[in-house]
């Protein structure tokens, strides 16, 4: 999938967010690129951490990556996370992001750094939510 973007064909400017500051006027060609590039920006991820340390060296390290969390949750990353049963791991539910964005994310993790847990990444589409999570599905709709 490409990670360019679209260039317009007259002046203009987009902006870090992705919107258009000035009217643009994008070739008929560049259109299956901007689709891809809206479809790229909606994907979704569950994550699934598996424990690679033992659960005594988990617990040590679990109030940092707990902080971790939190910030994620705070920079608008994260819908939902919590412990897998058994204890083996963890989930967490992403915000509609580019995978990119949330592999630099993951790389920041104390499990990560410190090499005591792998992730699995499952990518997803979201076609319908919650009534509870209105904005998400605002988002995949536009």
């Amino acid at each position: 999938m490409p990670t360019m973007v679209p260039q317009p064909e007259k002046e203009g400017q987009i902006t870090h967010s992705g919107h258009c500051a000035s009217t643009l006027h994008i070739s008929p060609a560049s259109t299956s690129v901007i689709l891809e590039i809206r479809v790229y920006l909606q994907l979704m991820f569950v994550v699934l951490l598996t424990y690679t340390a033992p659960i005594e060296e988990i617990d040590y390290v679990l109030p940092d990556h707990a902080d971790w969390l939190t910030k994620q949750y705070e920079h608008g990353n994260f819908l939902a996370s919590g412990r897998r049963n058994p204890r083996i791991g963890g989930v967490i539910i992403t915000k509609p992001m580019a995978r990119g964005k949330l592999d630099a994310i993951l790389a920041t993790d104390p499990f990560s750094i410190k090499h005591m847990a792998t992730y699995e990444v499952i990518e997803f589409s979201p076609t319908r939510t919650a009534p509870e999570l209105r904005a998400i599905n605002e988002a995949v709709v536009h």
